[in-house]
């Protein structure tokens, strides 16, 4: 069982692949969080997560989604662990999200059934446009994150199959983590600025003038924020749920969205399957 989340498509692209070398069922966040997120597992199964990283942190959506997950095992008097992974996508480095994101597994309603066994994280396609000199990049240095990605993934996915048979220890050093230079600093205090002052929707406005009303923003925003349609006019709910994740601004075929003055002069990305045929 994978559980994964994706705003631009990056982190859903990477979850069907990792999916497809596994044979393991796929589950949306954004959907499960609208019901119930209570599961029984399989015998043996494993779990897995797939999400992009936010600001060197796990993103807000993911820490809900685990907060109300609740696995149970497939006989309730069996005690054996089942072996998880974690898998996050990122335009660099990672920090020190990897061990928020363990520290917070351990308080998911499982028992003490998992266990995290492999972690890791692949550079894809940047798409956070939010901050000056910060853009998308150049569809040469697309196709070669992504191809350099692949590969990745399919190395992970193999050596997930070996860890799977041995159960060995997990160390975070010597998995696939790009955590990059000072990670505490950047996932501490650079995280902390950027959920503070740089997750808002304040800033998101929409150009009338080009809108068609054509509803995509308000399909593609994870959180229910965007509110969007033949008969009305574009606008932000407002609900205290964005992400900044930029899933709406991206996807409008119209570049009728902006935000603020951050992104006028700057591209559109998100992932189409055609880019890459693995």
């Amino acid at each position: 069982m994978i559980f994964f989340f994706s705003c631009t498509g990056n982190s859903r692209w990477m979850a069907e692949l990792v999916a497809k070398q596994t044979d393991d069922r796929l589950m949306d966040m954004t959907v499960l969080l609208k019901g119930e997120c209570r599961f029984r597992l399989a015998e043996d199964e494993s779990v897995g997560f797939i999400f992009p990283i936010h600001g060197w942190r796990v993103p807000k959506l993911v820490l809900e989604f685990m907060d109300r997950l609740v696995l149970e095992p497939h006989d309730a008097g069996c005690l054996k662990r089942h072996s998880s992974f974690c898998l996050v996508t990122a335009g660099d480095s990672i920090g020190e999200a990897m061990e928020r994101f363990s520290a917070r597994l351990k308080l998911v309603q499982a028992g003490t059934m998992l266990s995290l066994e492999m972690v890791g994280s692949v550079i894809m396609p940047e798409s956070y446009v939010g901050l000056p000199g910060m853009d998308v990049d150049k569809p040469k240095k697309e196709q070669q994150k992504i191809a350099t990605a692949a590969e990745r993934i399919l190395a992970f996915c193999e050596v997930l199959h070996i860890r799977k048979q041995n159960q060995p220890a997990m160390d975070f050093e010597k998995t696939f983590l790009v955590k990059g230079p000072i990670p505490k600093f950047f996932s501490n205090i650079v995280g902390g600025f950027f959920e503070r002052y740089l997750i808002t929707d304040r800033y998101f406005k929409v150009d009338e003038a080009k809108c068609v009303h054509c509803g995509i923003c308000k399909r593609v925003c994870p959180v229910e924020n965007v509110q969007s349609g033949c008969d009305e006019a574009t606008r932000w709910l407002h609900n205290g749920r964005c992400l900044t994740c930029f899933a709406c601004y991206h996807h409008c075929p119209k570049r009728a969205i902006e935000y603020g003055r951050r992104t006028r002069t700057k591209g559109q990305y998100y992932f189409k399957k055609h880019k890459i045929d693995i």
